[in-house]
C-alpha cells in the first residue's frame, strides 16, 4: 500500500520535528521521501497530531506467569469483555487479558512494539506461543539470566568470556532480546527461603554478590554488542528504605560506561523508590533518585507508575510477592523454575485512601517530572504491577497537566498528599516530551533503529491522534487528549491502516524481534561446541527437558526478525 497522510502536526523527536504541519509518505511498509499521489491513498491528518507508532519497553503480556496470572483470576476476566467482529476474535481480561486482546487494545492506543521483560528461558516456548498468538503489534522478550545457574557460577569465578559465551547462546536458544535481571542473588536465596539484603550480601552456596552478578552482566552485555543495556530490576524492591539499594545499583556499573551511552535500564523505577525505614514512615525518594540521573549519563529508567485500580501483580521477584501475598492477604501463586529463576503472583488494588498506594502514586509522576531529560525515563506502568496498560492516556494526562495531577491529589489520602513532591512541582509534558516517553526515547534506549521515528527507510509504524494542538490547553483540555490517545485516529503498521477511529479494521501477526549472533554455534568454533558438551551435560543432571528440546529454531515463530549482532571475540 502506498499512503500520504497529509497535513498532521508531527512530533518526531529523533529527527527533531516538534509540531512541524508536514506530509508523511508511506510505500512497501517503509517511510520514503515520496509517493506518486495518483497512485497512493490519502489521509487527511488536518488538525490531527501524527507521531510514530508507540513503543512499551516493559509490559508483561506473555508467558507462564501471566497465563498462570489469568488462570488465577477468573473475576478479571468478566470485567472487560473483547466482543467478536468480522476482524477480531473475542478475548476477556481488564488487568491481565487473552492473548488477541492485547494486540487489540495496545493498537488502537497507537502502539506497535512491545517488550515483554520476563522470560523463564525454561518455558520460552510458552512465551513465544503467546507472543505468536498477540496480533498486529511487533514483539521482543527478555530471557531471565541474573539468577541462571552458570551465570552464578561463570561470574563467581570470575570467567567473563565464558559467562559472555554461554549467554549468547542462551538468548539465541530462546529468541531473546536482552539480558533480564531481577532481584539479583535473590532469586536464587528464595530457592532456599531466604533473599538477599543488599549489593554485598552474599548468594547462598555461590561465591558472589549481587554487586559481582549486575557488574559481571554488563560487562557481558558489553561484550555481546547487545543494542539495549542490562535491563534490572533491583534488589530490595518494594521495601521502605530501598532508594539507597536504587542508588547503589545505578552507581556500581557507572565506571563501566565508555561514553555517553547508557550501560544500565532501572526499570519500574517507582517501585524502588522509597525512603523510610517501615510503612508507617515510607516516603519518596523521587527527589534523591531525580538527583543522581540528572548528574549522569550511564543510566535509564521507566515509570511503573501506579493507578488506583484493581490488577494483578506478577514478577519474577518470588520473595517479594511472598511478602506482598503476607501484606495482602489475597490469594498467592509462587514458583521456583528450575535453576533459573522464580515467580509470584498476586491480585492487588490499589486504594486512593491508603497512605502508601497514593505515595507511590507521587512517586511515579515525581520521579518522571523532576528528571529533566525526557530521554533518561519512558512511561510504563509496569503493566499489570501498577496498574492495565489501557491506563497510559491517563498517564500522559497526568504528565501533561498539573490541574488533572491536582484533581486527583484532592481524592488521595491527606497524610500523602501533605508529603507529595506534586503540588510544588509546575513542569508540565509537551506533545513533544510524550513522542519521547512513549516512543522515541524507548526506541533509542532498546537500540531500535527503524522504530520511534518517522524518518526516511523507518518503519511505517504510525499514530494519528485527533487532537488539535494548536486549539488545546493541554493543562485545562486533559480529558480531550486522554480520550485521542485512549482512540487513535488511525493506527498504521507496517504502512497498512489497522485501526480507523479507534476500531480494529485490519489484524495480522507482527514480527518477533531476536537477537543472533554472527559466528556463534558455528561447528568450525571448538570453543562453542565444548560448551555445547558441557550445556548438554549439564542438562541431563539438572533439567527436566533435554537439550535439544530447548533450543526454539527460527521456524518456530510465526513471523521471525533476527537481528544479527557482531561480538567481540565471543
Amino acid at each position: 500500500m502506498k499512503l500520504i497522510i497529509k497535513n498532521g502536526f508531527v512530533y518526531d523527536p529523533l529527527n527533531g520535528v516538534d509540531g512541524e504541519q508536514m506530509d508523511i509518505c508511506v510505500e512497501n511498509g517503509k517511510i520514503v521521501e515520496k509517493v506518486d499521489e495518483h497512485e497512493a491513498k490519502a489521509i487527511d491528518a488536518s488538525g490531527m497530531i501524527v507521531m510514530p507508532g508507540g513503543i512499551d519497553i516493559h509490559t508483561h503480556i506473555a508467558g507462564s506467569e501471566v497465563n498462570s496470572g489469568r488462570l488465577l483470576r477468573p473475576e478479571d476476566h468478566v470485567r472487560d469483555v473483547e466482543a467478536k467482529t468480522a476482524v477480531t476474535r473475542s478475548g476477556v481480561g481488564y488487568s491481565v487479558p487473552s492473548t488477541f486482546t492485547t494486540g487489540y487494545r495496545y493498537a488502537r492506543m497507537g502502539y506497535t512494539f512491545l517488550c515483554n521483560p520476563s522470560m523463564p528461558p525454561l518455558e520460552a516456548r510458552h512465551t513465544h506461543e503467546e507472543l505468536d498468538d498477540t496480533p498486529i503489534v511487533d514483539k521482543a522478550t527478555f530471557p531471565l539470566l541474573g539468577d541462571w545457574w552458570f551465570v552464578l557460577e561463570y561470574l563467581g569465578d570470575g570467567l567473563i568470556k565464558e559467562c559472555a559465551e554461554h549467554v549468547a547462546w542462551m538468548i539465541m536458544a530462546t529468541k531473546g532480546y536482552a539480558i533480564k535481571i531481577v532481584n539479583p542473588g535473590g532469586l536464587e536465596a528464595w530457592g532456599f527461603g531466604r533473599n538477599v539484603k543488599d549489593l554485598d550480601d552474599p548468594v547462598p552456596y555461590f561465591n558472589i554478590t549481587p554487586r559481582e552478578i549486575i557488574r559481571g552482566l554488563c560487562k557481558v552485555n558489553s561484550i555481546l554488542n547487545l543494542p539495549h543495556t542490562i535491563h534490572v530490576h533491583t534488589n530490595r524492591l518494594g521495601q521502605p528504605g530501598n532508594y539507597i539499594t536504587t542508588i547503589k545499583t545505578m552507581d556500581c556499573v557507572k565506571d563501566l560506561a565508555s561514553s555517553d551511552r547508557p550501560v544500565i535500564h532501572i526499570t519500574h523505577c517507582q517501585f524502588s523508590a522509597f525512603k523510610g525505614d517501615s510503612w508507617a514512615n515510607m516516603r519518596s525518594g523521587a527527589e534523591e533518585i531525580a538527583k543522581y540521573v540528572n548528574a549522569n549519563k550511564h543510566v535509564t529508567l521507566d515509570m511503573g507508575q501506579v493507578i488506583f485500580a484493581d490488577t494483578t501483580t506478577m514478577t519474577a521477584d518470588g520473595p517479594w510477592q511472598y511478602t506482598l501475598y503476607e501484606l495482602s492477604g489475597n490469594k498467592w501463586v509462587n514458583h521456583d523454575v528450575e535453576v533459573e529463576t522464580s515467580s509470584g503472583i498476586v491480585p492487588f488494588k490499589y486504594r486512593r485512601k491508603s497512605y502508601v498506594h497514593a505515595t507511590m502514586w507521587s512517586i511515579g509522576l515525581e520521579l518522571a517530572l523532576l528528571i529533566k531529560d525526557p530521554w533518561k525515563i519512558y512511561l510504563t506502568t509496569d503493566h499489570p504491577n501498577g496498574g492495565p496498560f489501557t491506563e497510559y492516556p491517563r498517564v500522559i494526562c497526568w504528565l501533561m497537566s498539573r490541574k488533572a495531577r491536582e484533581r486527583t491529589l484532592k481524592k488521595i489520602n491527606k497524610k500523602a498528599r501533605a508529603r507529595s513532591l506534586l503540588p510544588s512541582i509546575d513542569r508540565e509534558y509537551t506533545f513533544y516530551d510524550v513522542a519521547i516517553v512513549t516512543r522515541a526515547g524507548q526506541a533509542r534506549a532498546l537500540g531500535l533503529k527503524g522504530k520511534g521515528h518517522l524518518g526516511v527507510g523507518a518503519d511505517a509504524d504510525i499514530a494519528i491522534y485527533n487532537v488539535d494542538p494548536r486549539k488545546i490547553d493541554p493543562s485545562s483540555d486533559y480529558k480531550v487528549i486522554r480520550r485521542a490517545f485512549a482512540r487513535a485516529a488511525y493506527t498504521i503498521k507496517g504502512g497498512e491502516i489497522v485501526v480507523r477511529d479507534g476500531e480494529i479494521v485490519r489484524a495480522f501477526n507482527g514480527r518477533t524481534y531476536w537477537i543472533n549472533f554472527s559466528g556463534v554455534g558455528d561447528p568450525a568454533n571448538k570453543a562453542f561446541l565444548e560448551a555445547t558438551e558441557n550445556l548438554r551435560k549439564r542438562f541431563r543432571e539438572y533439567w527436566t527437558v533435554e537439550f535439544d528440546n530447548y533450543f526454539i529454531p527460527e521456524r518456530y515463530l510465526k513471523a521471525s526478525a533476527p537481528i544479527n549482532i557482531e561480538t567481540k571475540g565471543v
